[in-house]
């Protein structure tokens, strides 16, 4: 596995609107580095977004959609989603605010 840093593994915020619904219960989904593990996510999380306690990980690996253009057939890249749990206490993640 290559050496990925906290400030590669998230790459973007998962905007659904069971997403948002999810946002009641303090549950954030991210599209993550494929080869993050539960761990990496979560201390990239806390690392990111100060005053923000992980409470847990779920992750789900999507395989990529195979794809036509013509005769060329091909496959689209495997994505990663991890939707991230905060605790109580926990301060809510500013970049979802304004949505």
């Amino acid at each position: 596995m290559a050496n990925v840093q906290y400030y590669d593994v998230i790459l973007k915020p998962v905007v659904t609107e069971k997403s948002m619904a999810d946002m009641a219960d303090k549950k954030y989904t991210f599209l993550v580095n494929p080869e993050a593990n539960k761990t990496q996510i979560k201390e990239a999380v806390e690392k990111m977004f100060e005053g923000t306690k992980v409470l847990s990980v779920n992750t789900l690996n999507n395989d990529g959609k195979n794809k036509r253009r013509g005769m060329v057939v091909g496959k689209t890249a495997k994505t990663k989603k991890a939707i991230v749990k905060l605790t109580a206490e926990s301060k809510d993640i500013e970049i979802f605010q304004g949505l």
